[in-house]
């Protein structure tokens, strides 16, 4: 009886004693009390309990135990001192609103007493000092109704309601438990969920967690769980969309739905609402869901991740979770407590048992197996009931002071409702609320929980989706570097990628949004540009050159280079957009593109070669234009107006319906008739014939090689085409105007109506004819559908790179796209709530030749287009190119170098270093602050480096920084990216350098005269009639294109330096209606390239016992 002390009069454990006195003392506890006929005043007689003979007139307040176990009949004020209690932290836990009922049941008694056994013994006298404990007493009583041990089965079928006789002279202790109000808690819950979500709205209005519950069939049961969690989550702010599906869907059907929702961002939680029909696999169903949008929990990496010690799961399962707020809103600490969970099941017993012993407690876990389950429960602090059997667990089972979480729920017939039956849980709640000192009611208990942690789980869900789109973090690849640097393709040989599927996800590219071409590249979705439009975007960079020689002054080895030590060294995320590279140049003289030494893309042979194929796609839709044309003018030619039309818009079925693209002529004509018979002859006459000119064509077929013998060719010599023969030509594929607007559109929308209206020729009459008038817009579409997408590489050092389009940087504006560059700008851009100056990214890109080609065409086309402005502005220099413009002698392919440029001279270098001057004023006048990139060469002075940053910074560059990285990649450029971060901060004045209402020729004047330096521009007789042409045909606003050397800022690649007072002559003009711009010829450029006597594919060959590429440069 050491456990057992009394107090107000009735026998109690210790432990209770301090919380009962504490709700005793108070004289509103102790009215409530005397109404209940519990704890009289103390001028009132006890009521309700019987005198023990050896009992004393009044007890001590709380005397440490007696053998006796007699009752006392009332307290005196003066016996309210605290008890020491044997379980101090369950007794702070006790309601002080709990009241002490009148009476006691037999399961209060056998509880208050603490008997569980399963031995029996004699039944004692009541008086005795002598007497059998309760424990023994409890086991007279259980094995007068079996013989059997108890477990979960034979306990069920005792019969609880006799009375024990010898127990009928003593009022043992009782208590009414604390109901433990799950609907109040999770209504409290939901109202804190709701105004969490509307403050973290403040901060990022993009911010709205969503669940996406999936119901397949019509069970009425189904349905309403779906309405219950729907109200839940209106009521906490959580937006919630019920996919429901017929039951006759099919497995295959509705995994493919849960893979989309996997992949939409803005479903944070998927529910699957069981049970679903018998032909449906719920494991497999359930296990498709994406572990972070597992908001029920119960995935394999949620319950594996949980059932570690230490474990990290992404969502603890609803109902455990529930059970185990509702215990610490109870205020029980379950540190060292003994916990028993009665049910072993996946939903509830195994999960809340792992949630248990991570808080400490020491857990049994027991169910239908289990033996001398009394023996357990009459131990247990904390009992979770979850058997799915009603009234299971009785009160004369428990040990007092318990606490009981009741999670069955069970439907039992119920005459007096109106449904014929009522909810209960596994635990007799009349019963078990007599000695438990808290409860949760069934319903309002558990249920009303399990909800409410799922729009918790929503809500986490959505928070990490939110920080995960944050956590971009590049993680370089280190470099093994080498002295003497090797060539360029054993460095990229030398390196072990990444899979692009890393990178990709370092950089926050969502494995929906790539689409792999291999181990090492992949095409990146546009989806991904709706899912980051809310972002700022990161910084922008172009980085151009001086005029250069016929070597390269290293521009794309310097933006490597820049990206490298920006990404992999100054922690800032960073992309390399550039151009693919032509496979005419990579077989020719040239060779690729890809940078060199240790600044580079990586796999080289990839890069180089045919990369994802979009040059091929571009030759194709180019190609297909071509025939059409040809073919369209050699029927207009051999067939009569009706017969034309006819064939045109074909009769199927008896009926004659326009194809979709003719719609766009038919609007363009003036005609709104949509039935091909209403038409009159007229009308079919206009619509049929295009009447093309042959001498107006613009429009030449193209390949990727260079091929001199395909400039100039004639077509339809063949006798099958009756004589219709025309001289034509071949262009290298990049200089299709396909590539152009590839690089210029900035959606497939877009694509799709530049591509549309590319001007071909002109009719007879004058008039301009179009891609859409052939009717060959959505087929070139088609065609170029895939190309759209930019193509994701990476550096030497493990950096993201995006390669993407390649228009000839003679003809066209020289640039990669501008899709890759907006993409670029979001994936390394900001969140809402995340300091921008600190956390934005860079995208470095590179304009082709010098500024006053590439960056011209850059600011005045590709940022007209796309609405972007840079930050910063890159020039790079070499001492040898400036050496060149300062007088030093030519410089030739192949040829060996003079000495002035492998020797200090300064004189030279300075005299060259107006050039440089001039290419700092011309990228200066857009308002963009300005940094010189010097691009080490192993010849360089200390004193030639000195002069360059001196000649820089006075013609206003805000540095001029030498940089190493051939030699050394990032690390030799980390110098060069904290130059180019200080001056993205410095502030911009942003203006373009003409504006597009002014006429043509006063455009073209003001490039040559501001950016080239030339006095005046003259106009050849075929270019002013071109120029009145396009005028005429209402394209007279377009932005300009200049066509010319790129060995001098002027026309001539004779004048170096920084010439001036010469005239610019453009002897033809030129139109890319689809890309939107003119181009003009101040030179004689060749369209395709030729190959040099020695070309590069005599060192190209491929190891056939490894399948690697040897001898590209």
């Amino acid at each position: 009886m050491s456990s057992l002390c009394r107090l107000n009069g009735r026998l109690r454990p210790h432990w209770t004693c301090r919380s009962l006195q504490a709700r005793t003392s108070h004289p509103n506890i102790r009215t409530l009390h005397a109404r209940a006929g519990a704890v009289p005043p103390a001028s009132v007689p006890s009521a309700g309990a019987t005198q023990t003979p050896n009992a004393p007139a009044q007890a001590s307040a709380c005397p440490r135990p007696q053998a006796s176990l007699g009752v006392d009949t009332g307290l005196s004020p003066s016996s309210r001192r605290p008890c020491r209690s044997l379980n101090p932290e369950l007794g702070r836990h006790l309601s002080p609103l709990t009241l002490v009922a009148p009476a006691y049941t037999q399961t209060a008694r056998l509880a208050a007493a603490n008997i569980f056994t399963s031995t029996s013994s004699p039944r004692p006298p009541t008086n005795s000092s002598s007497r059998p404990s309760r424990r023994d007493q409890a086991a007279s009583l259980v094995s007068r109704h079996t013989s059997r041990p108890l477990t979960a089965r034979t306990l069920g079928s005792l019969d609880t309601t006799s009375r024990n006789r010898s127990f009928a002279t003593s009022t043992p202790p009782a208590m009414v438990a604390t109901k433990i109000d799950g609907t109040a808690i999770a209504k409290q819950i939901r109202e804190t969920l709701a105004n969490d979500i509307l403050e973290k709205q403040k901060i990022n209005p993009r911010f709205q967690p969503t669940l996406k519950i999936i119901q397949v069939g019509d069970r009425s049961d189904s349905a309403t769980y779906v309405r219950m969690k729907d109200k839940a989550a209106k009521e906490a702010n959580i937006g919630c969309e019920l996919i429901h599906f017929p039951e006759s869907i099919s497995e295959p059907e509705l995994l493919d739905r849960i893979y989309r929702l996997n992949d939409d961002p803005t479903a944070h939680g998927i529910l699957v609402q069981l049970p679903l029909p018998k032909h449906i696999d719920e494991y497999t169903i359930t296990s498709a869901v994406a572990d972070e949008k597992d908001v029920d929990g119960f995935g394999t990496r949620n319950i594996g991740e949980l059932a570690k010690r230490g474990g990290r799961p992404l969502f603890v399962p609803c109902t455990p979770k529930g059970v185990m707020v509702l215990l610490k809103e109870a205020g029980v600490d379950l540190k060292g407590k003994n916990a028993v969970v009665l049910g072993r099941s996946d939903i509830v017993g195994s999960p809340v048992s792992y949630l248990l012993r991570n808080a400490d407690a020491t857990v049994t876990v027991c169910h239908s197996k289990s033996q001398d389950l009394q023996e357990h429960l009459k131990a247990a602090d904390v009992v979770i009931a979850a058997i799915g059997q009603p009234g299971f667990v009785k009160g004369e089972w428990l040990k007092p002071g318990v606490v009981v979480i009741d999670v069955g729920t069970n439907y039992i017939p119920d005459a007096s409702k109106k449904s014929g039956q009522r909810l209960v849980g596994d635990v007799d709640y009349e019963s078990a609320s007599q000695v438990a000192s808290h409860i949760t009611p069934v319903p309002g208990g558990v249920g009303p929980m399990t909800v409410a942690m799922l729009l918790t789980n929503v809500v986490d869900s959505a928070v990490h989706a939110f920080e995960r789109e944050k956590q971009r973090k590049i993680v370089p690849l280190p470099l093994h570097l080498k002295e003497p640097v090797p060539s360029d393709i054993e460095v990229s040989r030398s390196q072990n990628p990444k899979q692009i599927t890393r990178l990709a996800k370092e950089v926050g590219i969502a494995s929906h949004e790539l689409e792999p071409y291999g181990a090492y590249k992949a095409k990146v979705d546009l989806s991904i540009l709706k899912r980051l439009d809310h972002r700022r975007n990161g910084k922008y960079v172009v980085v151009t050159g001086i005029t250069p020689t016929p070597l390269g002054e290293g521009k794309s080895t310097t933006t490597m280079g820049i990206a490298q030590a920006l990404g992999a060294h100054l922690g800032r995320v960073t992309f390399a957009n550039v151009r693919q590279p032509s496979q005419g140049p990579t077989f020719g003289i040239k060779g690729g593109a890809a940078g060199g030494g240790y600044s580079q893309v990586i796999p080289m042979d990839e890069f180089n070669l045919h990369l994802t194929g979009d040059i091929h796609a571009i030759t194709a839709a180019n190609n297909l234009l071509a025939a059409a044309i040809e073919t369209r003018m050699f029927h207009e030619n051999t067939q009569k107006d009706g017969p034309l039309y006819r064939r045109l818009v074909p009769a199927k079925n008896g009926k004659r319906e326009f194809a979709p693209v003719m719609f766009r002529r038919l609007k363009k004509l003036g005609i709104d008739k949509t039935n091909p018979d209403e038409l009159t002859e007229d009308e079919i006459r206009r619509f049929a014939r295009l009447d093309i000119d042959p001498e107006t064509i613009t429009w030449r077929r193209v390949l990727d090689v260079n091929d001199r013998h395909l400039r100039g060719i004639t077509v339809g010599v063949a006798p099958t085409e009756k004589g219709h023969t025309r001289s034509t030509g071949f262009d290298i594929s990049v200089a299709s105007e396909c590539m152009a607007i590839l690089a210029l559109s900035t959606s497939l929308a877009d694509m799709r109506e530049r591509l549309g209206r590319m001007v071909i020729a002109s009719s007879k009459s004058g008039d301009p004819v179009t891609c859409d008038d052939i009717g060959a817009g959505g087929a070139l579409t088609a065609l170029m559908r895939d190309a759209i997408k930019p193509n994701l590489m990476q550096t030497l050092e493990g950096t993201p790179v995006f390669v993407h389009a390649g228009p000839f940087a003679n003809i066209s504006v020289g640039n990669s796209s501008i899709l890759a560059d907006k993409m670029a700008l979001k994936i390394v851009g900001t969140e809402a709530d995340e300091d921008h100056a600190e956390k934005a990214g860079f995208v470095v890109t590179e304009a082709g030749f010098d500024f006053t080609m590439g960056g011209e065409r850059f600011f005045n086309i590709k940022c007209r287009a796309s609405g972007l402005v840079p930050d910063v502005v890159v020039v790079v220099a070499t001492v040898r190119a400036l050496k060149v413009h300062g007088g030093g002698p030519p410089i030739a392919p192949g040829a060996p170098l003079d000495a002035v440029y492998k020797q200090e001279n300064v004189d030279v270098l300075r005299a060259g270093c107006v050039n440089l001057r001039k290419h700092i004023e011309n990228a200066k006048s857009y308002g963009i602050p300005v940094v010189v990139a010097i691009n080490k060469f192993s010849t360089d002075t200390d004193a030639e480096i000195a002069v360059i940053r001196e000649e820089a910074i006075a013609a206003g560059a805000e540095d001029a920084i030498l940089s190493n990285h051939w030699a050394e990649g990032g690390k030799g450029a980390i110098e060069l990216g904290k130059g180019v971060i200080a001056a993205s901060e410095k502030p911009k004045d942003y203006k373009l350098l003409y504006d597009l209402e002014g006429s043509v020729q006063e455009r073209i004047e003001a490039i040559g005269q501001k950016m080239y330096g030339a006095a005046a521009v003259e106009f050849s007789e075929l270019a002013q009639k071109k120029v009145d042409t396009y005028t005429k045909q209402g394209f007279g606003n377009l932005p300009i294109c200049v066509a010319k050397t790129q060995y001098s800022l002027s026309h001539n690649p004779d004048l170096k330096g920084a010439p001036t007072g010469f005239t610019v002559p453009i002897r033809d003009v030129r139109m890319a209606a689809g890309a939107g711009y003119l181009y003009a010829l101040a030179a004689d450029i060749q369209t395709i390239p030729g190959l040099p006597t020695a070309p590069g594919y005599l060192n190209v060959d491929v190891d056939t016992e490894t399948g690697e590429i040897d001898g590209l440069f």
